[in-house]
């Protein structure tokens, strides 16, 4: 699907009315024929937008020099001692605060014992920092993506923000949808219906 044959939803799904703070827009996708109880078939994939939406926050587990980088990278540090201490409510917490995670692959087998069982259902295990590599390199790219996980049938994906341009806000659904569709068995065919809307108006049918 092009840009040009959404950029009508989206004109359709900016006209709802103002609310008192900035609305997101979100595309939902409904699968069809398809059994996502199979591994294979499930959708697990960061979609670079080429249009960016807001300043994710991002926390990266590490300590030392890459910890220090990180910092100057713009991203929060959270100490493996202090993940050490932690407790399940504290943990909930900070996993709802961040909307990525990045960690030094030494602390990968920590981050899994301490926190698997809350980051892992949420989709939001920590991308690993490989040795040698620079964290500035890898929040950056994390900062223009959106992760898509299809657990059911039907799946959200935020594309966008009611302050942005149509025709922008159109390119990410348009590079969603190529995603999507590419890791479809049957592509279009696995597809039942794509509806957009911002975070309180009503859905506008894409498809």
């Amino acid at each position: 699907m092009e840009t040009d044959e959404i950029v009508g939803a989206v004109e359709n799904v900016l006209n709802s009315r103002e609310r008192r703070f900035v609305e997101g827009v979100d595309l939902c996708i409904t699968l069809k024929n398809i059994d996502l109880k199979e591994p294979k078939n499930r959708i697990n994939v960061d979609v670079v937008l080429p249009k960016k939406i807001k300043e994710p926050k991002i926390a990266v587990f590490a300590s030392g020099e890459i910890a220090l980088k990180a910092k100057e990278a713009g991203a929060e540090v959270i100490d493996p001692e202090e993940l050490k201490r932690m407790d399940k409510t504290k943990a909930r917490a900070m996993v709802q605060k961040y909307d990525y995670f990045v960690a030094d692959a030494s602390l990968m087998a920590l981050v899994g014992k301490s926190l698997g069982t809350i980051l892992g259902p949420r989709g939001k295990m920590p991308e690993p920092i490989p040795p040698g590599a620079e964290p500035a390199q890898i929040l950056s790219r994390l900062k223009k993506i959106a992760r898509i996980r299809s657990k059911t049938t039907t799946f959200w994906v935020n594309i966008g923000r009611k302050d942005m341009d149509a025709k922008d806000i159109a390119e990410n659904a348009a590079a969603v949808i190529k995603a999507v569709e590419s890791r479809l068995e049957r592509g279009w065919q696995n597809i039942d219906s794509i509806y957009m809307k911002t975070t309180m108006g009503p859905a506008v049918k894409v498809v």
